[in-house]
């Protein structure tokens, strides 16, 4: 089964695709990060942080506990306004917008203690996603007009074949808390890529998971880029994972870069074990 955005037709995947190309072809990134910072009281937990992001990779970003891998994500999501520094999407200056005017621009996240509507059924979860591209009055949901009932359906079908492609479809009518860990982060992934997003940024997806669960992540997310267009920014501390799965790597230590390169190079960089495990396995 080809992974596509319900309700999306060839024409639009191919549109997308031309508007990537032209953008890459005038060396535009998909997301431009310069001098990014932020600090809490003086203490700086994001220095300098710099990234030039081109569509249809996978990124990922790893780091010891406290690096500032969350700060970086809640700064490029609009959770947390920087110091200083800029961050542009398709070339358009996004620094400090709130982050209901991020995600309208194309950046969805989850985050690494998931976030659901643990009270609504799953299929309402996904249709929380969906629901901003609903253009129906007060009145017309006031007295259930036919054309917001068939706006209704048409939402139901989508959040239906979204459910299907994450292999959740069979839980539709659960409440959300009662899902399997593995199933509630499949369903946050999923209501994020409802949103029709151009950049995805996925906080420790694979948190609680076994490792069967994991390789299964492993495959969708690459799905999600190749066969939806979506681009993804990934931290984890599952080291292999990313290894695996991200085209380019950095390290963040301390607030800052500490290494930026494909897995091979980062792998092998001392500095990255050391910050991992400590000088004294250095050799």
């Amino acid at each position: 089964m080809t992974l596509r955005h319900p309700g999306t037709d060839e024409r639009s995947v191919t549109d997308h695709a031309s508007a990537a190309d032209s953008n890459a072809a005038a060396g535009v990134a998909l997301l431009d990060v310069q001098g990014l910072s932020r600090s809490f009281r003086g203490l700086e937990a994001l220095a300098d942080y710099e990234l030039n992001l081109a569509t249809g990779t996978i990124h990922g970003v790893i780091g010891p506990n406290g690096a500032g891998k969350t700060t970086l994500f809640n700064l490029l999501s609009g959770f947390l306004k920087p110091t200083r520094g800029s961050i542009r999407l398709e070339g358009a200056d996004i620094t400090g917008a709130a982050a209901y005017r991020v995600s309208r621009l194309g950046i969805a996240r989850t985050f690494q203690n998931i976030r659901l509507f643990g009270d609504l059924p799953v299929i309402d979860n996904v249709k929380v996603g969906l629901h901003r591209e609903v253009r129906q009055s007060l009145l017309a949901s006031l007295f259930s007009t036919p054309a917001f009932r068939a706006a209704e359906d048409e939402l139901t079908e989508r959040s239906t074949e979204l459910l299907q492609l994450f292999g959740i479809d069979r839980h539709r009518d659960r409440l959300a808390r009662h899902l399997p860990y593995g199933d509630q982060r499949r369903l946050e992934i999923a209501r994020a890529v409802a949103t029709k997003p151009k950049l995805l940024l996925l906080d420790e997806p694979n948190a609680g998971m076994n490792p069967v669960e994991t390789q299964e992540l492993l495959g969708l997310i690459r799905r999600i880029r190749d066969e939806m267009g979506i681009t993804v920014i990934l931290v984890a501390h599952d080291i292999p994972l990313v290894m695996n799965l991200c085209d380019r790597i950095q390290v963040l230590n301390h607030g800052r870069i500490l290494a930026d390169g494909p897995p091979a190079t980062v792998r092998s960089n001392p500095d990255v074990v050391a910050a991992y495990l400590g000088s004294r396995h250095v050799a």
